[in-house]
């Protein structure tokens, strides 16, 4: 029989003659990662329901949130009220929705939750760990052509997709085929 050496040097042995103690040590490895993940997602979305509560206030609980959606109802985006005021956008099916889960993953191991327009800063796409209001949200038809003001944000419907900008001009534009943030 040849003797083992542990310590220092790699053992050699192949994955089926892993023993018992082992195989606990990669199975309580892979759970801690498991559990960390979950962990950190609790906490993102902890943190985004209090900063949410916060701005809203005991008065925004009881009304609504005013949106539109457009005419297809694939983009749907929403006015979050508060000091400052925050546009929330959606888009139900686009060629792009895998990269952002992918990229919110990678990130922060958080789910993509569409686009995020501040009041005085460019969009961006927005990873949390769950929904981002407590309101119920009310959607109005924004048809092709017209456009939507609310809050200091302007959205404009075209057949090409949705245009919101708020007022220090940046902006967030979506479509199915594309979208971009300025």
């Amino acid at each position: 029989m040849h003797a083992r050496r542990i310590g220092a040097h790699q053992d050699r042995r192949t994955p089926e003659r892993v023993n018992c103690r082992e195989s606990r040590r990669i199975n309580d490895s892979v759970t801690h990662r498991v559990y960390a993940r979950a962990m950190r997602r609790r906490l993102a979305f902890a943190s985004a329901f209090c900063v949410l509560a916060l701005v809203a206030g005991p008065a925004g609980a009881a009304t609504s949130l005013p949106g539109f959606h457009s005419p297809s109802g694939n983009i749907r985006c929403l006015l979050l009220a508060g000091s400052p005021a925050n546009l929330l956008c959606n888009i139900g099916q686009a060629v792009y929705t895998k990269q952002l889960q992918d990229q919110c993953m990678a990130r922060a191991s958080l789910d993509w939750h569409g686009f995020m327009l501040p009041a005085a800063r460019k969009g961006t796409p927005e990873c949390s760990g769950g929904i981002l209001y407590t309101q119920r949200p009310v959607y109005v038809n924004l048809p092709y052509g017209t456009s939507w003001r609310r809050g200091g944000f302007t959205c404009d419907s075209r057949r090409t997709g949705v245009t919101c900008r708020n007022s220090h001009g940046h902006g967030l534009f979506l479509a199915r085929e594309s979208w971009r943030a300025w």
